[in-house]
C-alpha cells in the first residue's frame, strides 16, 4: 500500500527511523484504512502519498518526542492518529484512544486487533470522560485537528495527570496559543514550549506542549454545549 522506500527516505529527513516490523504495521493499517473507509467515513486521505505523510508522518513527529511515554490518551482520535501510529513505534507505552463515534471505535479496536496491539477504546466524549474514571489518570494527553486550543485545553488538560502534559497537534498553532493561554492556566496547565515542522508538502504543524502543574478545579471541564460556545 505504502511505498516502503519513499516513506523510509522521507522519514530520515525528520530523522526517524523504523524497524521492518513497524513498517509492516503502517503498511497494514494504511491498508485496512483504505478498505473500511469505504463503508465508513474515516478519512478523505486514502492515497498512498497522503497517507504516508500527513497521517503517518505527521503522527510520528508527535510519537518521537521524548514527552511521550507512560499512560497516554489520544482524544477525539478518529480514525486512529495519532494514537496507533504512536503505539506502534512505542510499543512499550499505555494507549487509550478517545472517541465518541461508534463507528469509528469499531475501526479502532479492529484495527488494534488486526495490528496485533494492545490499547483502550473509549467511547466517550472527552469532556465526559474527564468527570469519570479517566480524570487526571494520563502523563500525556493530545489531540489533533479536534478544536480551537482554547476549547482543545478544557477537552484535555483535566485528563492529564499532575507532572503530566497535554500536546496539542496544530497546524499553525502560533495564531491559537497566545487567546488560549488563561484558559490553559485557568484549568491547571503551563505552556512549556512549542515545536514546529513543515511537511513535504510545505504545510505546517507544530506541538503546543503544555505541562500540568496543579489540579483542574472540580468545575471543569464544562459540558461541551458551554464550553463550544463560550470558551474559557
Amino acid at each position: 500500500m505504502i511505498d516502503r522506500i519513499r516513506f523510509a527516505q522521507t522519514l530520515k529527513e525528520y530523522n526517524i527511523e523504523l524497524t521492518e516490523k513497524q513498517m509492516d504495521q503502517l503498511d497494514k493499517y494504511a491498508q485496512i484504512l483504505v478498505e473500511y473507509n469505504e463503508k465508513v467515513n474515516l478519512t478523505a486521505i486514502t492515497d498512498p502519498l497522503g497517507i504516508e505523510n500527513k497521517h503517518f508522518l505527521d503522527s510520528l513527529l508527535f510519537a518521537a518526542n521524548p514527552l511521550v511515554k507512560g499512560k497516554v490518551a489520544d482524544v477525539g482520535t478518529g480514525a486512529g492518529f495519532p494514537g496507533i501510529v504512536t503505539k506502534i513505534y512505542k510499543p512499550e507505552i499505555d494507549i487509550t484512544l478517545i472517541e465518541p463515534t461508534g463507528k469509528r471505535c469499531t475501526f479502532l479496536q479492529y484495527a488494534l486487533d488486526t495490528l496485533g496491539l494492545e490499547g483502550s477504546v473509549v467511547k466517550e466524549r472527552a469532556e465526559e470522560a474527564a468527570r469519570k474514571q479517566w480524570r487526571e489518570q494520563f502523563d500525556v494527553v493530545t489531540a489533533r485537528a479536534v478544536a480551537d486550543m482554547r476549547v482543545l485545553s478544557e477537552y484535555c488538560i483535566p485528563l492529564a495527570k499532575v507532572g503530566g502534559h497535554f500536546i496539542a497537534m496544530k497546524g499553525d498553532g502560533e495564531k491559537e496559543l497566545a487567546p488560549a493561554m488563561k484558559a490553559i492556566e485557568k484549568l491547571g496547565g503551563k505552556f512549556e514550549t512549542m515545536k514546529t515542522f513543515t511537511l513535504p508538502d510545505e504545510s505546517k504543524r507544530c506541538l503546543i506542549i503544555c505541562k500540568k502543574e496543579k489540579d483542574t478545579p472540580k468545575v471543569y471541564p464544562r459540558n461541551g454545549g458551554k464550553i463550544a460556545k463560550a470558551p474559557l
